[in-house]
């Protein structure tokens, strides 16, 4: 098949991450193609997410349920189910902060036992744009040494990393050879562009670079590849950091793995060091204003998607411009 013909079809794209990283992704994505996946890392611990895995032994569902809200469909349904789906309990009994979604997404998958089948059938609910898939079968632990000042300390957990003072030197992740469904990997392997981050850089962007067989895919997927660059650091896991940090910390996690296009916005492009590190990574740097005109620093679905899309015509890969999403 020429490689006209094989583009004539939308292109099969596929975003990792987590938590509201991964949110921000999809919502662009989502005007791009119709042939969408979200691959979710699973090893958050706290509130809702981490009181079912630990009563459970489940992985916890809130990222992978915010990946499916951000995927709704655009009409009076999708939009009621998404709402649904995040809806929090407020009460003096143990439903207090559980989302209902995440007691669903459980639901299903203890009637199922299967987390794929259960993930796909929250997706027909919400008729979803595309489908949402795990990092892992297993429920993950994140684990890192963190440096402050003269002393070393090994953190364990995903909220605990997170909110650890002091710098990360290296993440690793239990169990160190985790199950990973075939969906996953085969998703990776047949997407057309491969896109990754923005997100918590240690815990929702290199864990899937810990896990060896999504790790081997994306090498793999290395020439289709773009990583989306953070516009802030205002969690503990990277203050002080800057993108060029963010850069070293995934070559040393990663040393196979070279993206195509790495794309930071305007406000951080001429960051010291930043464009030399990407350069000499073996990466194009891709300039765009994808900041939202607000006070946090959070990317405007609009232009983060114009942005992807540029990226998607050079490649010759056929992409849409669809109207503004649904799932903000």
């Amino acid at each position: 098949m020429s490689a006209t013909a094989r583009f004539a079809a939308p292109a099969r794209v596929v975003a990792l991450g987590g938590g509201h990283g991964l949110y921000a992704s999809l919502t662009a994505l989502r005007g791009l193609t119709p042939d969408l996946t979200a691959i979710v890392t699973v090893a958050d611990d706290g509130g809702s997410s981490g009181r079912l895995r630990a009563e459970l032994g489940v992985v916890p569902p809130g990222d992978l349920r915010m990946a499916l809200s951000a995927l709704c469909a655009d009409n009076e349904w999708g939009r009621t189910w998404r709402d649904v789906l995040q809806w929090r309990f407020r009460s003096d009994g143990p439903l207090d902060g559980h989302a209902l979604g995440n007691l669903l997404i459980a639901a299903l998958w203890d009637r199922t036992d299967d987390i794929v089948e259960g993930l796909a059938w929250v997706g027909q609910l919400l008729q979803s744009h595309g489908r949402v898939l795990p990092l892992s079968s297993d429920p993950l632990e994140v684990c890192a040494r963190v440096r402050l000042g003269d002393q070393v300390r090994d953190i364990v957990g995903q909220v605990a990393v997170a909110t650890a003072e002091g710098t990360i030197e290296e993440v690793s992740l239990r169990p160190a050879r985790p199950t990973v469904p075939h969906q996953t990997v085969a998703a990776i392997d047949d997407a057309d562009m491969v896109v990754l981050g923005p997100g918590s850089w240690y815990t929702s962007v290199l864990t899937h670079f810990l896990v060896p067989d999504v790790a081997d895919a994306l090498v793999r997927a290395s020439s289709r590849s773009v990583l989306v660059l953070n516009l802030g650091h205002d969690d503990e896991e990277t203050a002080g950091m800057s993108r060029a940090h963010d850069v070293a910390a995934l070559r040393r996690a990663a040393p196979a793995f070279v993206p195509a296009d790495v794309i930071v916005d305007v406000e951080h492009a001429g960051e010291p060091g930043l464009a030399d590190a990407v350069a000499r990574w073996g990466a194009r740097l891709q300039v765009a204003a994808v900041r939202a005109p607000v006070e946090r620093p959070v990317h405007d679905e609009r232009a983060l998607r114009a942005a992807l899309a540029q990226v998607a015509a050079k490649r010759g890969l056929t992409v849409t411009a669809a109207g503004v999403s649904v799932a903000g």
